[in-house]
Order: structure tokens, then sequence, then C-alpha cells
């Protein structure tokens, strides 16, 4: 035994070097205290509409998608609606079909604008949808109408037909220039001192087409959860602000996507951006 006295405490402080828990990640409130994951379910009960900003190829973000889906399906049963800016509203039929049966899911893979990495991070909430039979809404714009924006401002779309602005909102759409989820993408560092004042309206578009979607299927006594880039709800604007604009009464939880380096305190910067936060380990890996 006295062979290994001063053995002991070597073991000791190799064991004592390690962190004993390595999280993948921490959720934080908006004031950037760490929560648990059931005070977020807490304080959606209270929600009508939960707008989940991810980052679109963190799995981490896309992993916590499908848990809360799971588990406010638990809570809610059918009165749970999903929505995604993944899936474009011109699309939507296509998506009802393949829903309900109608079609294979080989032609609705076929047919779908389905983004690259669909399979690993966006398949499991359509298939949760198909399985639990929830309606599932394409709240996005078509991508076309998007770069018509970009060419032309919001008086593009007027050209339009009729059939065609059957996947717009109300046209012309309200749009505030000083919000500062636009007014930075005249800045944006790589976008060159060449930028128009149609590229913000570019992306106005999207929030404003997910927003009305997002109004149009929400029904009284329901939930609405609705998956989007982190950008199209942060810091209470974009889609945020224009359910808000509509619908001032309506009550919304918002959820935020970050990465740092160190996860053990969210720094000042994404501090504030949503009512929760998940910081995730910057070394994580990525889905695509």
């Amino acid at each position: 035994m006295h062979k290994y006295k001063y053995l002991l405490p070597v073991i000791f402080l190799m064991f004592t070097a390690f962190k004993p828990d390595k999280p993948a990640y921490l959720l934080f409130d908006k004031d950037g205290k760490t929560v648990k994951y059931e005070r977020m379910l807490k304080q959606i009960q209270e929600a009508d509409v939960v707008l989940f900003g991810e980052l679109h190829d963190n799995p981490i973000s896309h992993w916590l998608q499908l848990e809360l889906t799971k588990d406010m399906f638990e809570m809610y049963g059918k009165n749970l609606i999903l929505g995604a800016e993944m899936f474009e509203s011109d699309n939507q039929v296509i998506l009802d079909e393949y829903l309900s049966g109608k079609i294979s899911q080989r032609n609705f893979e076929d047919e779908m604008k389905l983004w690259p990495n669909y399979k690993t991070d966006y398949k499991p909430l359509v298939e949760f949808a198909k399985d639990s039979g929830l309606y599932f809404v394409a709240t996005n714009v078509p991508r076309r109408y998007a770069a018509l924006v970009n060419k032309k401002g919001f008086e593009g779309l007027e050209e339009l037909s009729d059939e065609a602005k059957t996947f717009l909102p109300s046209l012309p759409p309200a749009y505030d220039s000083t919000l500062n989820c636009y007014a930075s993408m005249m800045t944006m560092e790589g976008m060159g001192s060449h930028v128009s004042s149609n590229f913000p309206k570019a992306q106005a578009i999207k929030d404003a087409t997910m927003s009305h979607f997002i109004l149009k299927n929400r029904e009284p006594g329901k939930k609405l959860l609705h998956y989007h880039g982190a950008y199209h709800s942060q810091n209470f604007e974009s889609i945020y602000w224009y359910l808000k604009h509509y619908q001032p009464e309506l009550k919304i939880v918002t959820i935020h996507s970050v990465t740092q380096k160190d996860i053990s305190k969210l720094s000042e910067e994404n501090t504030g951006k949503a009512d929760f936060t998940i910081c995730v380990d910057e070394d994580m890996t990525r889905t695509r």
C-alpha cells in the first residue's frame, strides 16, 4: 500500500485538472442569466407565436428545434402549427400533398425547392409533422420575387399577376428602413460601396412574407412554432417587428442562437437579442 501513497495525489490532480462537465450549449435569458430548458417551456405557454432563430449549419440548433417541437406537441397536440423559412409559399401545395400522404417522399423531395441540408436538419421536422398530423406552413417568399425586389424595389411586385400575388403579403408591404436589421445591411462588410437601397428591401420582403403567412395560419387557441435563421428575429426586429406591426397584442417568445469560444457566460454583444439565447461552443461541428 505504501508504494502507492505518492501516486494517489497525482491521480487526483490529473482528474481535477479537467472540467468534470463540458456542455455543448447553455441557455440564457434576455438578461444574460443561465436558465433551464423548463423555464423556456413555461414562458412559451403564455405565447401565441414562438420564433426560433437558428444557425443554419449548427446541429445543436436543429436538435433543439426537434426537441422543442416534440415537447410542444406533448403539451398542445394538434393545436400546434409549424412554419419555416426553409419552404417557400408557392410550394405549399406540394408540402400539403406530402403531409397528407397523397404523394410519395421521392416526389416531394424531387419537386420541392429544398435546402442542401434538408435531409439532416429539416427532414426530421417534416417527418415528425407528417407522423403527428400537424399542419406545416411554407412561409418564405419565392426566391424569384426577392430577386425582383432587389432589382426593382417593392414596385416590381405590383407588375405580377393576381395569382403570383397570392404568394405574397399585401402590397406594398410596410417597411421601416431605420430598423437596424435593414439599415446595417447598407454598410455590411463585403457588400461593397454600390449596394442599392433595394438590397435591404429584398430582406424585408422575406420577413414581411413570413409574418404574413404566420398570421394567416395562426388560429386562436393554437400555438405556432416558426423556424428561421437567427437574423430574421434577433433584437426583436424583422419577423417580430412585422408581427407586432399588424397585431400589437400578439404574444411572442423569441429564441436566438449564437456560438462563442467560452459559453460559460453570454458575451455583452450577444445579450438581449431575444427572450432566450442558445449559446453553443464555436468548435461544434457543422451540418453543411
